[in-house]
């Protein structure tokens, strides 16, 4: 019976590669020459640092630029409007979406189920496990779930016969 795993995940290495290449970016922008800036990777949470919020908001952008680069949705960041402020620098800590939690995968079956497919989906986890008779229901799911808007992007995995 064929079956496939609905996941969200973020590579850390290709976080790791976007937070270099941001870094090596803010070396070269005129408008941050001359400014205390930094971006750096610590604990799987990215750290935005700054002489002002407008300009942990541009390193914000440049950070998400870099992450569409490496192909990775830039909704996975999990961060704070306003940025943080310490003495002279303000600091922005992004985080990323791992998994998907319990009221998301609720919504996902939903959305399943609205489609009125022969399948049957079930949470396992951080994943949701969707098994069904033909091929051709699971990839109408997969379409539906890339079209729908939950608030983090999804993988598919073990897309099996």
């Amino acid at each position: 019976m064929p079956s496939l795993d609905i996941v969200s995940e973020v590579d850390s290495a290709e976080i790791l590669n976007a937070t270099n290449n941001a870094a090596r970016e803010l070396t070269t922008r005129f408008d941050f020459r001359g400014v205390d800036a930094s971006i750096t990777l610590a604990n799987d949470a990215v750290i935005l640092k700054a002489e002002a919020d407008f300009q942990c908001q541009q390193l914000l952008d440049i950070f998400a630029t870099q992450l569409v680069k490496r192909k990775i949705d830039p909704t996975v960041m999990e961060y704070n409007e306003e940025a943080f402020h310490s003495g002279k620098t303000f600091s922005l800590n992004v985080s990323f979406k791992q998994g998907i939690a319990a009221d998301v995968s609720k919504k996902l079956i939903k959305l399943i189920k609205e489609k009125k497919l022969k399948v049957q989906a079930q949470v396992q986890g951080d994943e949701v496990r969707v098994t069904g008779k033909k091929r051709d229901d699971l990839q109408s799911v997969m379409a539906s779930v890339r079209k729908a808007d939950l608030g983090q992007p999804f993988q598919f995995k073990n897309f099996r016969d």
